[in-house]
């Protein structure tokens, strides 16, 4: 097993039948690697259940070890728990702990050093379907015991530690305590399918091209900035159907509901969509990539980073989308 899997099984061990007396150097080392669940997580309950313990013990753990240490180790903020300095330091420690759990376990690893457990990770639909599960899969066939879970989402970067690895977000992001790399770039184009089009008529300028509905996100819902340019760039067009997920906006768009603004790597790969001005609407958005230091330093975690790297690179030339048919 990974440093964290194998971490994870001997926490919920000690902590279901401790062993070491409250106090003693095995029982701060148990409780060090605790606090580097909660770091991870946010979360009491969150950490307690991916060590298989409750709350209260996790809590009852985390106060000893505030009480030996001398100091608080966590600070309440907005949606979890963030370390205070005290407790970066000590959960710096818990890294050394971990690692050299690692250590041992690798001794009787295979000879390739087969990466195992699971990295959990979050980035936008379209990603997710299209870089993210083909990277993954990729590393897989080379690590069959790597497990990585996919969170699709929209949004901002979180600036809380949220039980995720790596997140990929749109825009770049302002974080503290975390990296952030360029991934690459994708545009996105005004859309509508062939039929929609033979029925209402092909728009020739932005002006005809206000005249039709919009396919796009809810716009009460948009978390992101930098992908508000339809209000921006055709504030006069009227909402067909909205929604936060970019497959019911390509979906739509096929259907006829209206003109959708799209990822071009996602409608170009439908013959029955048509690109329209696109020397008029090609907005040009990056992805960045954010992992926390201690996410970084896990061998599963940053083969992954680099498999979506790898990915995004070999996949611009459909990310920048094609010229209109």
């Amino acid at each position: 097993m990974t440093n964290r899997a194998t971490s994870v099984c001997i926490i919920a061990d000690m902590a279901a039948q401790p062993t070491s007396r409250p106090g003693s150097s095995e029982s701060q080392a148990d409780d060090l690697l605790i606090l580097l669940a909660v770091a991870r997580t946010g979360r009491f309950t969150t950490a307690g259940e991916s060590l298989g313990v409750n709350h209260t013990t996790v809590s009852r753990r985390i106060a000893a070890l505030e009480q030996a240490l001398g100091g608080r180790l966590l600070a309440k903020a907005v949606g979890g728990w963030e370390l205070t300095e005290l407790g970066r330091r000590a959960a710096r420690a818990g890294e050394g702990i971990e690692f050299a759990i690692a250590g041992l376990s690798s001794e009787t690893d295979s000879p390739e050093h087969e990466l195992s457990g699971v990295v959990r990770m979050s980035a936008t639909d379209g990603f997710s379907a299209y870089i993210a599960s083909p990277a993954v899969a990729g590393l897989q066939r080379r690590h069959p015991r790597l497990a990585v879970e996919i969170e699709t989402v929209t949004r901002r970067v979180r600036q809380y530690r949220s039980g995720l690895d790596i997140e990929v977000v749109v825009g770049e992001p302002q974080v503290h305590r975390a990296s952030a790399f360029l991934l690459g770039e994708y545009v996105l184009g005004m859309y509508a399918s062939r039929d929609y089009l033979a029925e209402r008529g092909i728009p020739a300028s932005v002006e005809e091209l206000t005249r039709h509905p919009l396919v796009y996100f809810v716009d009460s819902m948009l978390l992101v900035d930098d992908l508000d340019a339809p209000r921006r760039l055709v504030p006069t067009m009227r909402d067909s159907i909205s929604s936060t997920n970019v497959f019911v906006h390509v979906e739509a768009t096929r259907a006829g509901a209206g003109i959708g603004f799209l990822p071009c790597f996602m409608a170009d790969r439908h013959d029955d969509l048509v690109r329209l001005l696109p020397e008029r609407f090609a907005e040009r958005l990056p992805y960045w990539m954010v992992l926390r230091p201690d996410s970084l330093r896990l061998p599963a975690v940053a083969a992954v980073a680099d498999a979506l790297r790898a990915q995004t690179a070999g996949y611009e030339r459909e990310l920048l989308g094609r010229s209109a048919v």
